[in-house]
């Protein structure tokens, strides 16, 4: 169990570095330096899949330790990406395309999803913040 433990650790680290670091400087960097909104969105967008996806692994490998209970935090991030990346994004993909859904428009329902992951990241600062205490 010390293995998963270790590994559950390692990418809980890197989780966090990157989930911080994407929302604050990669993807800002991408609207930056590529002239093509377009083009940098869909490249923020595969990203924060990846952020995803990352989460959710790191979230079952989590279920697998004894101490579970403790990361409620941890699953709150998880879930929060899960529900930008799988419920939100076609949401804010479907205003694009339309102009507006729901009596949103795309830049609210963007704002919606920036919301959700400030969230996430705040939730991962606080599985981090409090992990040698334990």
């Amino acid at each position: 169990m010390s293995v998963i433990r270790s590994v559950l650790r390692l990418l809980l680290v890197l989780w966090a570095g990157s989930l911080w670091s994407v929302g604050l400087w990669v993807a800002p960097t991408l609207f930056f330096a590529q002239s093509d909104r377009h083009l940098a969105g869909l490249l923020a967008g595969r990203i924060f899949t990846v952020e995803a996806y990352l989460a959710v692994a790191v979230a079952v490998l989590a279920l697998l330790l004894p101490g579970r209970s403790k990361f409620l935090w941890g699953y709150a991030a998880a879930a929060l990406l899960a529900v930008n990346e799988w419920a939100l994004r076609p949401v804010m993909a479907a205003a694009r395309a339309r102009g507006a859904l729901g009596g949103l428009t795309f830049g609210a329902w963007h704002g919606v999803s920036t919301v959700l992951y400030a969230l996430a990241c705040l939730a991962l600062l606080s599985v981090v913040w409090n992990q040698d205490r334990r």
